[in-house]
């Protein structure tokens, strides 16, 4: 996740909130059923997520430097009670109160540490001959600067204050860079010589992830992660991956070295680090590392105790679940039966030689089982959605809580795998250019009979617990008469009872996050993910003029033509923007010899406006932008870039 833009959460809707449903007979008869087929008491993973623990924030409480709560679990005190409500799959209960355990741990005798529960993530602090090396320090710098306390003041204060040697970033999703402004400033990194060592490709895949897109994923992502949902039974109860995500701020810092596709050895303060290349699995800049001296493996967000995505819900580019699989086999056949614990930058770790290698086999198998069933099935004709409903889960799922689909899910990781070799089309020319919801909508209500034959019908699809097919129906009848609060209510109804049942945490709190905006019960807030300086000077000035093409209003533009250049004196760059037939190609690193309009700024006053610092008119009138050429015809174009909205709907039109 990350990776993710300050969010705007859905306001409420303009009628009267229905009350949330309380579980239906159908629901307990799922959570029942499977309850009775897992073996839910197996002690081993709460042993292991409470082994070691050294101490905890009080309360678990995080603020920024004015008092406000970045971080809060007290909301969260329904966990504690070890049976499920019957409103949460009693599976997903187990994960989150696994998830909920927060602290200090102590993962090998005074040689490394984490501090787990106090983000989406996990910070690893590792002992090296003079100093610390931290692994992943979170998604916030709030977050993290609090779990380096807890860290020094339970640690070091028993064995002493040591520097910091070295900062490792496992990946290129901010939940494990953004945080790294919380422990360390680049005064510090530059005078001390710290090392942030990353995995090639980093700093272009760190950056310019979600730019294009920002506005969507964001959006979609309130609803993957629950965010405008409260805590509660019938609410936000957990991620799958972890609790949340924090709402503090998102830094960066350029790693000072990489390591190559190659992977190999580095001796970081003393301490030797075997890397193995994992890019194009969970993320496409990521590796792994062992440490032989500590038999320690970290397996970043390759092996953790889910099943994974391999496409998200809030939207990405699609993983590869093939490559995944083998990059899990080559992290077994190179460590297995050497490795004594295997952490990750989520959840907990895995203690023992055995346990360590039966992890990678079944991970491996569970990706390799999501791959090898689509093509399988793909190859005889089943269509995206049939060859997901069609296939039972892996076996090793029955057998293993680590591969369980809490964050991704057979199902759609199926049909992720679908799309990557197939598309978005399944083949059928009458699926090829279907008519949009909005237009289709009134057909199909006019086909049922009318709106009160279609509620109808709704409704008793729901009293029979169809819920698939009550929404399915019911989408429809919202979608031709959007005020229509009967409908909506008979859609939410339907969405609670999917959210219930949903083992994914992202798939419960996408269909409950639904029913909330349904019923107008959306929490309203403007908190979210505040980017830093750090992270918005970080963004190739390239990506920042693709995103602002992204931006360009073609219908009302499609008559301009013109070339716009853009000097940036501080960064020493230049961007010479085409314009014409309804496209801006910007092309950088070109001067045009005859531009429209030349505008010159510094990059640094760009990110004032990335940052919401400044307006261009007000840096127009100081000199801070200076136009020459033609003005309106500049004035006119960079018009035709409305920001997009980030509250627009989602489950309804």
């Amino acid at each position: 996740m990350h990776r993710l833009t300050a969010l705007l959460l859905a306001g409420t809707l303009p009628f009267a909130a229905a009350a949330q449903d309380a579980a239906s007979e159908v629901t307990r008869a799922a959570q029942a059923e499977i309850a009775a087929r897992l073996p839910l008491d197996d002690p081993r993973d709460e042993a292991n997520a409470t082994r070691g623990k050294l101490a905890e924030i009080a309360d678990g409480v995080i603020t920024d430097k004015n008092g406000k709560a970045v971080w809060d679990r007290r909301p969260y005190a329904f966990l504690d009670t070890r049976e499920a409500p019957d409103t949460v799959n009693p599976s997903l209960w187990r994960q989150a109160r696994l998830n909920a355990v927060h602290g200090l741990f102590e993962v090998v005798p005074d040689k490394v540490w984490q501090v787990r529960g106090y983000d989406l993530s996990v910070m690893t602090i590792i002992r090296g001959q003079t100093g610390w090396i931290v692994v992943d320090p979170l998604l916030s710098e709030e977050a993290a600067a609090a779990s380096w306390k807890l860290f020094a003041d339970t640690v070091e204060a028993k064995s002493g204050k040591r520097p910091i040697k070295a900062v490792i970033f496992s990946h290129s999703h901010s939940d494990h860079f953004g945080g790294v402004g919380g422990i360390v400033t680049p005064e510090r990194v530059k005078a001390e010589k710290i090392r942030i060592i990353a995995p090639h490709g980093f700093s272009e895949e760190a950056t310019s992830e979600n730019v294009l897109a920002g506005a969507a994923m964001g959006r979609r992502a309130l609803y993957m992660f629950g965010a405008i949902l409260p805590p509660g039974v019938r609410g936000q109860v957990d991620t799958g991956l972890g609790p949340k995500l924090s709402s503090g701020t998102i830094g960066y810092m350029e790693p000072t070295e990489t390591v190559s596709e190659k992977g190999g050895t580095l001796t970081i303060d003393g301490l030797a680090f075997d890397f193995l290349d994992a890019g194009g699995t969970e993320a496409p800049s990521e590796f792994v590392f062992y440490i032989p001296a500590y038999k320690a493996l970290h397996t970043t967000e390759v092996v953790t105790h889910n099943l994974h995505n391999i496409l998200t819900l809030r939207g990405a580019q699609v993983r590869d679940a093939l490559r995944w699989s083998k990059v899990i086999d080559a992290i077994l056949l190179k460590w297995g039966g050497t490795a004594e614990v295997a952490m990750a930058s989520h959840h907990w770790p895995t203690w023992g030689t055995a346990e360590v290698s039966l992890l990678l086999a079944n991970q491996r198998d569970a990706y390799r089982y999501v791959h090898d069933r689509t093509l399988f099935l793909a190859n005889r004709g089943a269509t995206l959605h049939e060859l997901a409903d069609a296939t039972p889960e892996a076996p090793v799922q029955a057998a293993d809580f680590a591969t369980r689909g809490y964050y991704g899910t057979l199902n759609h990781d199926m049909k992720a795998t679908y799309q990557r070799y197939f598309g978005w089309w399944d083949g059928n020319p009458a699926n090829f250019n279907p008519l949009p919801p909005e237009q289709s909508a009134p057909k199909y209500v006019a086909l049922a009979g009318g709106a009160d034959k279609l509620l109808a019908a709704g409704k008793a699809a729901i009293a029979a617990g169809d819920y698939r097919w009550a929404a399915e129906i019911l989408n429809k009848l919202v979608f031709a008469q959007p005020d229509n609060q009967a409908a909506r209510g008979a859609l939410a109804s339907a969405y609670d009872q999917m959210g219930y049942q949903a083992e994914s945490g992202a798939w419960r709190n996408y269909y409950l996050a639904a029913a909330a905006s349904l019923r107008g019960t959306a929490v309203e807030s403007l908190s979210g993910n505040g980017q830093s300086r750090s992270f918005i000077s970080a963004i190739p000035t390239a990506v920042f003029f693709d995103a602002l093409a992204a931006r360009f209003d073609a219908a009302k533009g499609a008559a301009l033509k013109g070339t716009f250049q853009f000097i940036l004196p501080d960064s020493k760059e230049t961007v010479a923007i085409v314009v014409g037939g309804g496209v801006e190609v910007p092309r950088y690193g070109v001067t045009d010899a005859a531009p429209t309009a030349t505008v010159t700024l510094d990059r640094t006053t760009l990110d004032d406006v990335m940052l919401g610092q400044a307006q261009f008119p007000a840096l127009m009138q100081s000199g801070a932008i200076r136009i020459d050429g033609d003005r309106m015809a500049f004035l006119s174009w960079f018009a035709l870039h409305p920001p997009a909205d980030p509250r627009f709907n989602v489950v309804v039109p």
